[in-house]
């Protein structure tokens, strides 16, 4: 807990709660720098690679490394265990093999992904998904933020190259396996009454935008029947979410953002964009098909039009069921649970064998403020992440 108290007062939102930290921004380099200097002084060997991913080396650089680590990035108004109890877990199990005397066979990293929320460009797991090759450079150098500058413009201004972003394949082949420590995003340990748990599978899920165009206008001055107002096709694609989610086994579809243009109380909008998360174990692009039929039909119902964009998908990730297997008999029969968050290790379980720890979380609560976790139980993820990699790299 000395790493998470370390960085607390990094990237404090006052207006939300909680921490807003997304990449490139200023909190975020803070928490670069913070962890750099935490891998020196542990003499692991650091280096930033050509997406900005941050990896700290204990031995050689080479193939067949068991790594670890997660992210520092948050959502907006995010809590403080979601990545960094991933990143402070990974270099006090450092310490905890050091301690012990360990020796490892092949070469250990701690990593850390760049902008796995997408808070700030709308893509999770950017620095994943580059290093895996899972999304176009070309598409993520024009991606845009909120003040509508690019990925290629921040990366510029941070001081990284964007011609140099997209398929790392030196990084790929160095990684043996990865195991990421998360703090559980749900209820499932509490039922059990255990403090750690082993991934079994993460639910396919993706971002969508429906963009609603209309006729911006006077609020005081345009009769009803003369609108064309595209807040009401918006907020009809909201409550149809809900009841489609509902009807679709597992499924789980959320607004959580919705931005008016030009967003004057009196001002009728002439554009609302809706920003949709749709997760099910195999029908979330059902249920977004679905959902943009009747978009259309809202928005003609309203004289206005609507246009659709997936911004990201990702199937159902069934990890590794042999490292899974592993890890189980290694940390005392842990449970094995689904998840319905995204994850770095999701993006490069396609291509490596990867596994996640989960931490308990005594309130289920994640992606706000009161997320949390107990010092106990962040000191079992800690020592089982140990026991972990002594047994992978031993």
């Amino acid at each position: 807990m000395s790493g998470l108290d370390a960085i607390a007062g990094i990237g404090a939102d006052r207006r939300r709660g909680g921490y807003s930290r997304h990449v490139f921004d200023d909190a975020e380099r803070q928490l670069r720098e913070w962890f750099v200097e935490q891998a020196e002084n542990r003499g692991l060997a650091v280096e930033t690679d050509a997406n900005t991913n941050i990896w700290a080396w204990r031995g050689e650089p080479g193939p067949g490394a068991v790594v670890t680590g997660s992210h520092l990035d948050s959502v907006p108004g995010g809590g403080a265990f979601d990545g960094p109890l991933g990143v402070v877990s990974a270099l006090e199990a450092v310490d905890l093999l050091r301690a012990r005397g360990f020796q490892p066979r092949t070469p250990m990293a701690v990593v850390v992904f760049a902008e796995e929320e997408g808070g700030r460009f709308g893509v999770p797991c950017l620095g994943s998904r580059l290093m895996t090759g899972t999304i176009r450079p070309d598409h993520a150098r024009n991606l845009r933020d909120a003040d509508g500058r690019t990925l290629a413009e921040a990366m510029g201004s941070f001081g990284a190259d964007p011609a140099r972003i997209g398929r790392d394949d030196t990084a790929m082949a160095r990684i043996g396996t990865f195991v990421e420590l998360h703090v559980e995003q749900g209820k499932g340990l509490i039922d059990l009454g255990r403090p750690v748990a082993i991934a079994d599978s993460i639910l396919g899920h993706g971002r969508w935008r429906f963009r609603f165009s209309g006729q911006g206008n006077h609020a005081g001055a345009t009769l009803i029947d003369d609108r064309n107002d595209p807040m009401l096709p918006a907020a009809q694609l909201v409550l149809a979410a809900r009841g489609t989610a509902a009807a679709t086994p597992d499924g789980r579809a959320t607004v959580g953002r919705l931005v008016p243009t030009p967003g004057g109380t009196n001002v009728i909008a002439s554009e609302v964009d809706v920003h949709l998360d749709a997760r099910a174990p195999s029908g979330a692009r059902r249920m977004v098909d679905e959902l943009t039929e009747r978009a259309r039909e809202f928005a003609a119902r309203e004289g206005c039009q609507v246009e659709v964009v997936e911004e990201s998908f990702g199937d159902t990730v069934h990890f590794d069921a042999a490292l899974r297997d592993r890890l189980r008999g290694v940390l005392d029969d842990a449970p094995a649970l689904p998840t319905g968050a995204g994850h770095d290790a999701g993006v490069l379980a396609a291509e490596k064998p990867t596994a996640m720890l989960f931490v308990r979380n005594p309130t289920g609560i994640s992606h706000a403020p009161e997320e949390h976790a107990t010092e106990e139980d962040c000191e079992e993820g800690s020592h089982a992440l140990a026991r972990v990699l002594a047994d992978l790299a031993g």
